[in-house]
């Protein structure tokens, strides 16, 4: 244990200084660059290995990438986990989406696992359709998908019947017909073991 917290403080430290960076990855807004280590992201992710490092695309030092779908902070949340191996809980709260948006788009994997695991203890009435949705729009949650159907269909009368789940319905109809059905079925399945 005392090693891997030595190696994450070397690696923040990294993030935090000026040491020997080498690329600039900007966010999609105007906002500034962040220096960062191009070897850094090639190990994380094979997408960023193949941006960086193909002959169509090779990115030589002091080059700038830009990850359009992220704000300034999500930028910086997704890097100081790519440093660190893991975030804060309330940076983590507040960056949920846009990370695991980005480890589905970039396949960071470690990222991926993290979001997920992180996504599937917080589950609760409040953000059941959210995690629903993100485990539809990012096939990288099967895991996820299948626990926030399965808590929606047991918890049904307090999330169905409000106004968020409405909005929901409407934006995803896929998935109010699935939540119907599965609902019906475990009615059907309560009313046979009677």
């Amino acid at each position: 244990m005392k090693e891997k917290l030595n190696y994450q403080s070397s690696c923040l430290d990294a993030f935090k200084g000026q040491v020997n960076r080498d690329i600039l990855v900007k966010p999609g807004n105007n906002s500034p660059a962040i220096t960062v280590h191009k070897s850094l992201l090639s190990a994380s992710s094979v997408i960023f290995k193949f941006m960086l490092d193909s002959d169509g695309c090779k990115a030589p030092p002091g080059h700038t990438i830009t990850l359009p779908e992220l704000s300034y902070l999500e930028l910086h949340a997704l890097l100081d986990f790519l440093y660190r191996g893991e975030l804060p809980k309330e940076k983590l709260d507040k960056h949920i989406h846009s990370l695991s948006a980005a480890a589905d788009k970039y396949e960071i994997k470690f990222l991926q696992k993290y979001c997920e695991h992180h996504m599937l203890a917080s589950l609760n009435t409040l953000n059941a359709l959210d995690l629903l949705e993100i485990s539809d729009t990012h096939k990288s949650y099967p895991h996820l998908r299948v626990a926030a159907m399965n808590f929606i269909i047991e918890n049904v009368e307090c999330i169905v019947f409000t106004p968020k789940y409405d909005a929901f319905a409407v934006k995803n109809p896929h998935l109010n017909l699935q939540i119907t059905k599965a609902s019906v079925a475990s009615n059907i399945k309560k009313k046979q073991r009677i």
